[in-house]
């Protein structure tokens, strides 16, 4: 009875979110399949270029992809039962908390000491944007210069607090990035463990995020951090249990990076698609729209260097949804699996797992979060770091499908 209305209750939109994601996800992979067919086509150059030349990860994807879903097949119309059996147990398979516990523990020790040395690297010799964040932390928090960067830059307050703590009274600035991202890989288990009840896909959704090139690329770095990106994941974790600090943390990765005020649509969505009560959601929206409100105020009083930055250009947007090949192209296995991902999430999402629609849905806005901020901006180039929550939620979403069975119905909170 409970899968029936479970279903019934949430049928009508999984299509609608399906159809989304797996149209930007289908056009995010046909640009790494064909990487110049955009620039080809939109862009107007001098010399030839051939739209269907093949990319560099094109095999690699068709083939995987091909694998998996003749693997799926198999899997589904039970060709060999031995195999559909194996399967069955592994998704099923879970380990105690205390194991889960130390092997955690265990993961985040060798992470640490793979990762502790580059903190010690100057950063100066990394990136060339770090000069502007030794300019801003010089005068923060003025950000009335002549330096519209150093504006920006210092426009963030809770970042230039937290990076400015870390080089003045720990002595290192890269202190606190790499806090941010030790923090931000037992978030994303813990994030894991309380949707599927399964200690083990914890610790693969640690597994599957550490293993990401962009991740590790970015994990140390102070001029791109994670702060914002933790801020942003905790916002969403913590509503089923202390709604009442989303919103401050939400506010707080705005203020570590403006690129995550938009973000706020991930976190309605969440508790919309919800098993909160109903008095519980009204407050939460209420809270989401009241801070909405006040950041539009304050984008639009003049007294922000954002007013200044807005160029809409439909050309960028198109440019920029090409972005995703070129930046991704070293984390395989998001490439081989974002497709798979999509499909299994829909899967569970039929099934009446509240959850997976809101996972297919982050998958797909933040995939084109990119492009809509290159719409409206080109103050901002988008870099790789920026598709760091995407890998975090990807990173739940595999080890929900792959390694743990989700609860049918999502506790409800009334905390």
């Amino acid at each position: 009875f409970s899968r029936f209305f479970m279903q019934k209750q949430y049928y009508p939109i999984t299509p609608y979110v399906f159809i989304f994601t797996l149209s930007i996800v289908l056009l995010n992979l046909t640009f790494v399949i064909f990487p110049a067919f955009l620039i080809a086509n939109i862009e107007s150059i001098d010399i030839e270029i051939n739209p269907f030349e093949i990319g560099n990860n094109a095999p690699l994807l068709l083939t995987s992809n091909i694998i998996l879903f003749l693997i799926w097949y198999i899997h589904s119309k039970q060709k060999f039962t031995s195999f559909s059996n194996f399967i069955n147990n592994l998704q099923t398979f879970d380990i105690s908390k205390k194991i889960a516990i130390l092997v955690g523990i265990v993961i985040l020790i060798i992470y640490s000491g793979f990762t502790i040395p580059e903190l010690f690297i100057d950063e100066s010799t990394q990136f060339a944007d770090y000069q502007i964040l030794v300019r801003s932390l010089d005068v923060f928090p003025n950000t009335d210069t002549d330096d519209i960067y150093v504006n920006e830059q210092n426009s963030r307050y809770f970042r230039m607090l937290l990076l400015s703590f870390s080089q003045e009274f720990l002595q290192n600035i890269k202190i606190i990035p790499f806090l941010s991202s030790l923090l931000l890989v037992i978030i994303t288990a813990l994030f894991t463990i309380s949707h599927s009840k399964n200690n083990l896909s914890g610790i693969i959704s640690m597994v599957i995020l550490l293993q990401g090139f962009t991740f590790l690329e970015y994990d140390s770095i102070a001029v791109y951090e994670n702060i914002w990106v933790l801020l942003f994941i905790s916002s969403i974790f913590v509503l089923n249990s202390k709604w009442f600090i989303s919103g401050p943390l939400y506010i707080l990765s705005v203020l570590t990076k403006a690129f995550s005020a938009p973000f706020i649509i991930f976190n309605l969505f969440y508790v919309l698609n919800s098993d909160m009560l109903r008095s519980i959601k009204l407050k939460i929206i209420s809270v989401y729209l009241s801070i909405t409100a006040l950041f539009i105020i304050y984008f639009l009083s003049g007294d922000t260097i954002y007013d200044k930055i807005i160029t809409i250009d439909f050309n960028r947007f198109l440019y920029s949804l090409s972005d995703f090949s070129s930046q991704m192209r070293f984390d395989y296995i998001l490439l081989i699996l974002l497709l798979p991902t999509t499909i299994g999430l829909y899967s569970l999402a039929k099934n009446g797992i509240k959850f997976a629609n809101s996972l297919l849905f982050f998958l797909g806005g933040l995939l084109l979060m990119g492009p809509v901020v290159a719409l409206i901006t080109d103050f901002y180039v988008i870099l790789p770091y920026r598709f760091v929550p995407l890998l975090v939620f990807f990173s739940i979403a595999v080890a929900l499908i792959f390694f743990g069975t989700p609860k049918l119905e999502d506790a409800p909170s009334s905390n």
